[in-house]
């Protein structure tokens, strides 16, 4: 016979107290129910009910059985389940942070061709530039671009960016132009206040030195686009990830502040929670991100 159903019905007498009771739950007759008990005493060569007219209860050998045996058949369980849900239609409410300069000029805008293909999911995007805790704020998951901070999160690469120090042709006439990291010191640079590294940008030299430059100028702001904009406007230099300066550069209102610096790659991610499954929710969103930007980055933007 089946070892699991044999399992099975040994833990419904158990749990239901007798064999009359068990055949009810289990749906079959009582007969089959003792013949699955019978069998599974006689494979394992060891009594595990005590039966009487009255009621049947386990041995002591049972009851260790019985411990063990429940908890392969709520793994067993919970197994059925996880292929059913990995397998049903992506639906609830998606809550996701996403970090601001990156949701609004590139998540924002496909938002509505996921919300077409899978209409039964509700997306509820939070614009942050801050590492949120996913679990204990209650969100699914999130996008988050540069190093990751160590934790038992799960990752996922949707593609890479670069970063690197750009200025506007303006800048360069009225303050010139540093040729080397020692220049920046006296120049004006931009600071950005988000930074998980302080006012200090982390700079690698062409030797491969991680060197550390540290920032501040006419304008301190927690917002990417900004930034940029008022690198644009020649107010200073900007070290900007190239999802935010690939096309001012492409249509020359910024430069590479010193084009032999080391190129400086990105990944962004998309993180959620440990566990044994990922909602379908979950997945179909970052599969779908995964296929939207799998032709971008680092410079193709």
């Amino acid at each position: 016979m089946d070892r699991l159903t044999e399992m099975e019905a040994f833990a419904m007498v158990v749990d239901q107290g007798g064999f009359t009771d068990a055949a009810k739950k289990m749906g079959i007759s009582k007969s089959a129910v003792s013949k699955h008990v019978s069998s599974l005493e006689a494979r394992l060569g060891a009594r595990l009910l005590n039966r009487t007219t009255r009621r049947v209860s386990p041995t002591e050998i049972g009851l260790a059985y019985y411990d063990r045996a429940r908890r392969v058949l709520n793994d067993a369980g919970e197994a059925d389940a996880l292929v059913t849900a990995m397998q049903s239609a992506p639906s609830g409410t998606l809550r996701v942070s996403v970090a601001t300069d990156f949701g609004v000029n590139h998540v924002s805008p496909i938002l509505g061709t996921f919300l077409h293909q899978y209409p039964d999911v509700t997306v509820n995007m939070v614009l942050n530039n801050r590492y949120v805790e996913l679990i204990s704020e209650g969100f699914d998951m999130a996008i988050r671009v540069g190093e990751l901070e160590d934790s038992s999160l799960r990752a996922r690469k949707i593609c890479e960016t670069q970063r690197r120090m750009i200025a506007a042709p303006s800048y360069f006439e009225r303050y010139g132009r540093p040729e080397k990291i020692d220049d920046l010191n006296e120049h004006k640079l931009l600071h950005y206040t988000n930074s998980a590294n302080g006012n200090v940008w982390k700079i690698t030299a062409p030797s491969g030195e991680q060197r550390q430059v540290r920032t501040g100028g006419w304008l301190t702001v927690n917002d990417g686009q900004s930034l940029l904009n008022a690198a644009i406007g020649g107010l200073g230099i900007a070290y900007l990830p190239s999802f935010l300066y690939a096309d001012p550069m492409r249509e020359g209102l910024v430069e590479d502040v010193i084009p032999d610096l080391p190129v400086d790659i990105q990944g962004v991610y998309a993180i959620y929670p440990p566990g044994r499954y990922t909602q379908p929710k979950v997945r179909s969103f970052i599969d779908f991100l995964v296929d939207a930007f799998k032709d971008r980055g680092p410079l193709n933007w």
